[in-house]
């Protein structure tokens, strides 16, 4: 659980890096002040950055690293300059990828806060021989160069955008944990199949089919599933929809006509194994 703030020592920060949207956990020995929204300097694989802290959590299954300090306006002047610097990095990257006809696409170039090296992150299909471009850009920016693949959805998260929901997209704007997703949670929500509409910008299926996926699943638990049959004095009757919103379910009977029923007029027989109507 998140709190808005924190004065004990030793505590467990949610982080997220500025760039790459990344979140990560970090902890202070309780010398520095903090609260949700103030910018501080991180730790992270590829050097120290700038990052915003999102709250607190109260415990963290991996090792954490600790927060170097709080960001100082200086730090945020050579932030924004370096983004200047980024797009200028970018353009003669793009240019090099051309003059090598490598099968790459480029997503973004990032000078690291101390600006020890420069990291550029792209996307391709195949692995890519990217030695000489390396060679390239080292003699171009007389600095370190790194160049990291990444995948579809690591683009989505790093650049940002709006969704077809019209909100910017989860995985920029509210979480970087991306859990796999799978069509079965589309088919569990009754939702079209229709790739177009169940996919983001990034052509991987929406993030957000796993947020009601489990409340949906426990909830059938409880309901018969479509295609049970269940015996009446009128005949039988076909389970042919669940509505998890209306808490409806629709029976066809054996002369095609329907009939909705609410869920507590459903019953389980659990000995026989049979579901049943409850008569009125």
């Amino acid at each position: 659980m998140e709190e808005q703030r924190e004065g004990a020592n030793n505590a467990l920060y949610h982080v997220k890096i500025l760039h790459s949207s990344a979140t990560e956990v970090y902890s202070q020995d309780g010398s520095l002040d903090l609260s949700v929204g103030d910018l501080v300097l991180v730790p992270t694989r590829y050097g120290l950055e700038l990052g915003r802290i999102k709250g607190t959590v109260t415990r963290d299954d991996n090792r954490e690293q600790q927060i170097c300090r709080k960001a100082t306006e200086a730090d945020c002047e050579r932030y924004e300059l370096q983004k200047e610097k980024e797009a200028d990095a970018f353009r003669a990257c793009k240019e090099k990828i051309l003059e090598h006809d490598l099968d790459m696409k480029l997503v973004s170039a990032h000078y690291c806060i101390d600006e020890k090296k420069i990291l550029f992150y792209f996307t391709a299909e195949n692995r890519v021989d990217f030695r000489q471009l390396v060679k390239d850009l080292v003699s171009v920016f007389k600095t370190r160069i790194e160049l990291r693949q990444i995948g579809v959805r690591d683009e989505a998260r790093v650049l940002g955008g709006m969704g077809v929901c019209g909100r910017t997209f989860c995985c920029h704007g509210v979480t970087d944990k991306l859990r796999a997703v799978s069509i079965k949670m589309a088919k569990e929500q009754n939702l079209t199949l229709n790739s177009m509409k169940i996919s983001g910008p990034c052509g991987r299926l929406l993030c957000c089919l796993a947020y009601e996926y489990d409340t949906y699943r426990e909830c059938r638990k409880a309901l018969p599933s479509e295609g049970t049959r269940i015996k009446t004095g009128g005949g039988a009757l076909k389970v042919v929809d669940i509505n998890i919103f209306n808490r409806q379910a629709k029976l066809e009977a054996e002369d095609g006509s329907t009939l909705l029923l609410p869920f507590d007029k459903l019953l389980h027989d659990p000995k026989r194994g049979q579901w049943g109507i409850q008569e009125d």
